[in-house]
């Protein structure tokens, strides 16, 4: 049949198969090709990216975490295209207790924010429409704006005893594309939360130009200061989106819950829950058991929260305390999160010295270009990895800057 069309199956090229937004280059970097070879050589590793809060140690309440899980409820299907009303009253509750209240009307359930982030694109661009993001920032956007057909532009933050958005500069790179602006609070990596002079700023920006604002919160919880940290949940000015989860909240990523909230001016907000409603319904994803043990997870968040953040204060102290005893490295200000940035000196590329801390060192840290700062001489450190790991880690990333 093949010969009769004139095709030769042998000599089909597969780029043919696959959707140009594919087109990843999938070649490992440097770093992770010098991260398998350390690993499969069995080495010790000092991980300075631990990221995943059920492997660093922490205690959690398993016998009601599994108990939670096996509501008999779950055995009946109750579809519900915003989810569970159960799981959403909790969500409300979550937010009532910081002094922001949500009607629950307003609540979509996600299994990931990132979930939550494709439904907000769909519903507020069309392909080739423009999104603001924060530099530097963590990567994700870069795969979910290529995935959903959505151009990125960034717009900096800037660093002047602490770090500040550049409004200026925000404000120049909207276009007639420009769709919405997104804002991680706190940003990761750089640790700092969005501050009341911004927020009036991008609600005044964003209502004068049509445009979204989506507000990234998973790491509200992780305040390092005593004042409580703005939330752009209820934020009635501008059209709003704000997503959090049981990732970061409650340390709970294998649970798959996250959630968005719509806000802003009554008829735009009515409008885009509508909206959302559909994009939702279409794929009715949060499953059942983890709908009904939400509220059980959102109470055990406490007791997470107050271990993450002894573990994130006492290693910042050792990075202070081993930072205080050389000259040639310093951190950055850190306001909350669960990420410090270092900064070193430039004598090479972020990511040939993470790869000869790795190599030479057997410490694992993620360059600064990872997180797309402008410039070398940047190392992001997790905080959330085990004292230990942490204090040694920290003394051979600083013997290898005193000797470079």
């Amino acid at each position: 049949m093949t010969r009769s069309l004139g095709l030769h199956v042998h000599s089909i090229r597969s780029d043919f198969m696959f959707a140009e937004r594919t087109n990843w280059n999938l070649a490992g970097n440097r770093l992770s090709a010098a991260l398998a070879r350390h690993r499969a050589g069995g080495k010790r590793l000092y991980d300075l990216t631990a990221s995943n809060p059920t492997e660093c140690g922490f205690a959690y309440d398993s016998e009601a975490i599994l108990a939670a899980l096996q509501n008999p409820a779950a055995l009946k299907y109750e579809p519900n295209p915003k989810g569970l009303e159960s799981a959403r009253r909790a969500v409300a509750k979550y937010y009532s207790a910081r002094g922001a209240p949500i009607p629950v009307e307003n609540i979509i359930l996600t299994t990931s924010t990132s979930e939550a982030y494709s439904f907000v694109f769909r519903l507020l661009c069309n392909p080739g429409d423009e999104l603001l993001i924060p530099t530097p920032s963590y990567p994700l956007f870069s795969f979910l704006a290529e995935i959903l057909d959505v151009k990125l532009v960034r717009y900096t933050l800037v660093y002047d005893h602490g770090w500040q958005i550049d409004l200026h500069g925000l404000q120049n790179t909207v276009t007639s594309r420009t769709r919405g602006v997104i804002v991680v609070n706190p940003n990761n990596p750089t640790g700092h939360f969005v501050k009341a002079r911004e927020v009036q700023a991008l609600n005044e920006l964003c209502a004068g130009r049509s445009l979204a604002i989506i507000a990234d919160e998973v790491f509200l919880d992780f305040s390092l200061r005593e004042e409580k940290p703005l939330s752009f949940a209820g934020n009635g000015e501008a059209l709003t989106f704000t997503m959090s989860g049981l990732s970061k909240i409650a340390g709970l990523p294998q649970m798959k819950m996250a959630w968005l909230i719509a806000g802003g001016p009554a008829t735009l907000k009515r409008q885009a829950v509508e909206k959302l409603e559909i994009i939702a319904d279409t794929f009715l994803s949060p499953n059942a058991p983890v709908q009904l043990a939400t509220s059980t997870f959102l109470e055990q968040r406490s007791g997470f929260r107050e271990q993450l953040l002894a573990r994130v204060r006492q290693n910042l102290e050792e990075l202070d305390r081993q930072l205080a005893a050389q000259k040639n490295c310093s951190r950055l200000e850190v306001e909350g999160g669960w990420y410090a940035v270092l900064r070193v000196p430039a004598t090479q590329s972020d990511e040939e010295l993470a790869v000869a801390l790795l190599e030479a060192n057997d410490v694992y840290v993620h360059p600064g270009h990872f997180f797309d700062f402008a410039t070398d001489g940047y190392l992001v450190l997790s905080l959330i990895a085990t004292e230990d790991d942490f204090a040694e880690g920290v003394r051979r990333i600083l013997d290898m800057a005193a000797t470079s």
